[in-house]
């Protein structure tokens, strides 16, 4: 798997007293700069591979890109202090499309997002409410719970290197009527496979994806319901908790937001009535 994957010598240890050494196959952690006409704009700790989806969902996270023709092309070049000698493939220069304007990169927002967690150097919440071009509130879509009940299983299925290494977080788009899988994206960040998923769709001009649903491996974060917000996704699933502030911009802005979604039960935090139960249920 080239630079996606990397082998490491590891000892383990048993209480038993035994140990053994052998190689461990770990999930590669890079940086990876983005710029925009040459100009540096973000660095983000991601899994190599996708980049250019990775950068295109990043600038429709933050309210540059709307639709696929705001995403001219990208392309790798050399890393600093190369000269542009020797290509690090940690540095990604993208144009955008004919009159769209570039971020702004004033003093209250650092660029710098970790693996862990896309939030961090944002000033403020207010920082990061930006307007999206997709009213999520007026898609219309229904999910079965049945259907839902079945998407992580379906995502863990396909998660091929988290199956290697065990160290990688999933999102994946689902059609919402049928529960076919779309597309999914795995990264050592949860917010950069989001935006992988996201920046497929730009380059596929597939926005604003209505009528689907996010599922994503681990918890839903205020941004991760931020960035489905922006891409038009009117449903995002979590097999784990979510954030208050996730819970209060999903009910805001019409987005339905599922969480601890594991086995035959699931917790629906806004947006309930997109979500259809089995006749002889009901909500108690």
């Amino acid at each position: 798997m080239g630079r996606i994957t990397q082998r490491r010598p590891v000892v383990k240890i048993a209480l038993s007293g035994r140990t053994s050494r052998r190689p461990d196959t770990l999930a590669v952690e890079e940086p990876l700069e983005i710029r925009i006409a040459g100009e540096p704009l973000a660095v983000t700790m991601r899994t190599p591979g996708h980049d250019v989806e990775l950068a295109a969902g990043f600038l429709v996270s933050e309210g540059v890109v709307r639709t696929g023709g705001d995403f001219r092309s990208a392309i790798h070049c050399g890393g600093p202090g190369t000269g542009g000698a020797d290509n690090t493939y940690n540095v990604l220069d993208v144009a955008l499309g004919p009159g769209v304007e570039p971020p702004s990169t004033d003093l209250a927002r650092n660029f710098y997002t970790t693996s862990s967690c896309g939030m961090c150097g944002k000033a403020s919440i207010e920082a990061v409410a930006t307007v999206s071009a997709h009213d999520v509130s007026v898609d219309d879509v229904r999910v079965t719970a049945e259907m839902l009940a079945a998407l992580p299983d379906e995502l863990r299925a396909h998660q091929d290197v988290f199956e290697k290494t065990g160290g990688l977080h999933a999102a994946g788009l689902f059609d919402a009527e049928t529960g076919e899988l779309v597309v999914l994206r795995e990264d050592v960040g949860r917010h950069n496979a989001v935006d992988k998923v996201v920046g497929w769709a730009v380059l596929n001009d597939r926005l604003p994806l209505r009528r689907h649903v996010l599922m994503v491996s681990g918890r839903a974060s205020f941004e991760l319901a931020q960035k489905a917000i922006m891409a038009g996704i009117p449903v995002l699933a979590a097999v784990s908790a979510p954030s208050s502030l996730a819970v209060e911009l999903a009910t805001e802005q019409g987005l339905t937001l599922v969480g601890f979604l594991r086995g035959e039960t699931m917790n629906v935090y806004a947006g309930a009535e997109r979500v259809v139960v089995p006749v002889a249920a009901g909500v108690a």
